[in-house]
């Protein structure tokens, strides 16, 4: 009875974990002009913000499962609860964007870990046959964090300021130590391989200079020499870690994973269909705040057919693509959701308000299904051997392409806001209805990844649990 009351606290704790991880993850969002009008900067411009969290939580992924077994699940899953605490305090009390972005920076990786280590110990606490119930209870906060994030963010903003959209984490931190230090299991493993640092940092710093030339595009006033060398060394990185990797007994991710088809094309497919749909949490808010007129708490409430719909749509996930297989479904779907995002290239402020929750609603439904779609597809076909690594790895894909999905959507949004000149609310709208239109576009252009599954696979529940419970998007 003792045991089962702590693997239930246990449980709650993981839950409020990712919580904490999925609302940060969206109610930063729906702040930005009100942060951007505080801290003296274009609203234009604060694509930083959500894009230093991403890739500070992609960066930190691939080491969290090592760290779990080296230093103990207890004491990581509080130093991370402790690490996100802090960098939420450290974003309210920023005098300025770089401040603000280094917090953001802190408080990404204490959520890195959040959710990995605490999947890593549930799957060692829980009997196998419990798992995927167990997951699954997990991953229903993961929904609600996006469902409240942009309505309470907006709510927060008009009622008190931006800063306690991260002073609201402290208490839940709080609660969440003294139950990590009383409930949470975890000793050292006795053996731990040694760590592939040198793999690591090629890896961090490919991803870092891909993600900061996509950024500084559009915010940090790079030239383009600057970010095409940056692009260059990024690319270059990366392509010495694989190198590296497949000389290497142990690597963080053995390019052998990559013979394996579905997890190929999915890992393929998450990155570049993320890399259009990803921004769309950043760029909606924007658009009815800046040049629509929205207060932050209408814009935030506005964000909730998409979240609503995206969670209707999940019961519909398995049953479409059992009946009609993953390449249709996906192909079909990846196609939905560029054109889709290209609508809103229409937007206007005469639109009537039916139409605009409608087509927010639509998105939220589509977006939903290509999630767990392309997630399932992913990890399907792993066996027990590679299936930590195939997760870590999807994870990490899934970090950086929100985070330079932002970074290029903020980039095409600067372009043409200079193209449509001067500066003004008319010429401001022109450029985010091109700035959709394109990454639409982008999105649409993934579908071709996709027609590369095979006509035969189907889905399984088992599959489909396992990718939601997996799903940071």
């Amino acid at each position: 009875m003792q045991q089962e009351q702590s693997r239930k606290v246990l449980l709650w704790l993981v839950a409020i974990g990712f919580f904490m991880q999925t609302l940060d993850a969206t109610i930063v969002n729906t702040a930005l002009p009100a942060m951007a009008r505080s801290l003296g900067e274009s609203p234009l411009q604060m694509q930083s913000v959500v894009v230093a969290y991403s890739l500070a939580m992609a960066m930190l992924i691939p080491a969290s499962g090592w760290l779990a077994d080296r230093f103990g699940s207890r004491r990581v899953f509080f130093s991370a609860i402790v690490l996100f605490v802090i960098g939420s305090v450290c974003c309210a009390l920023a005098q300025n964007l770089a401040q603000l972005v280094a917090a953001r920076v802190v408080q990404g990786l204490g959520g890195a870990l959040l959710l990995p280590v605490g999947r890593l110990v549930v799957l060692r606490t829980f009997p196998r046959e419990q798992f995927l119930q167990a997951m699954s209870f997990v991953a229903i906060p993961g929904l609600i964090g996006p469902l409240i994030g942009p309505t309470l963010g907006g709510w927060l903003v008009e009622a008190v300021s931006w800063h306690w959209i991260f002073l609201i984490n402290v208490p839940v931190g709080l609660v969440g130590c003294i139950a990590t230090l009383r409930y949470m299991p975890g000793e050292p493993v006795t053996f731990v391989p040694r760590f592939d640092l040198a793999g690591y940092l090629m890896l961090a710093f490919g991803m870092v200079s891909l993600s900061l030339a996509l950024d500084g595009l559009a915010s940090m006033g790079l030239r383009q020499a600057s970010v095409l060398v940056l692009m260059v060394f990024g690319l270059a990185s990366l392509v010495a870690y694989w190198l590296h990797a497949a000389r290497r007994a142990d690597p963080l991710f053995s390019p052998s994973l990559f013979s394996v088809d579905t997890l190929r094309i999915g890992l393929l497919g998450n990155l570049f269909s993320r890399l259009g749909s990803s921004c769309m949490p950043f760029l909606i808010p924007l658009l009815l705040q800046v040049p629509m007129g929205y207060s932050p708490m209408q814009a935030g409430m506005m964000m909730l057919p998409v979240a609503i719909a995206g969670m209707s749509m999940k019961r519909f996930t398995t049953p479409l693509i059992t009946r009609f297989g993953y390449r249709q479904v996906l192909v079909g779907n990846t196609l939905m959701v560029g054109l889709v995002m290209a609508s809103f290239g229409l937007a206007d402020p005469g639109q009537p308000l039916w139409l605009r929750v409608l087509q927010l609603a639509v998105f939220g439904a589509v977006n939903s299904l290509q999630f767990t779609a392309m997630n399932t597809v992913t990890l399907k076909d792993l066996d027990h051997a590679t299936a930590s690594s195939g997760n870590s790895l999807l994870s990490m894909v899934q970090m950086l392409a929100m985070g330079m999905g932002v970074a290029a959507a903020g980039a095409v949004l600067a372009a043409f806001t200079a193209f449509f000149h001067p500066p003004g609310a008319a010429h401001t709208l022109s450029a985010f209805q091109s700035t959709f239109a394109c990454m639409g576009l982008i999105t649409v252009a993934s579908a071709g990844i996709f027609w590369q599954l095979s006509p035969e696979d189907r889905a399984s529940s088992k599959a489909a649990t396992t990718a939601d419970a997996a799903d940071h998007g």
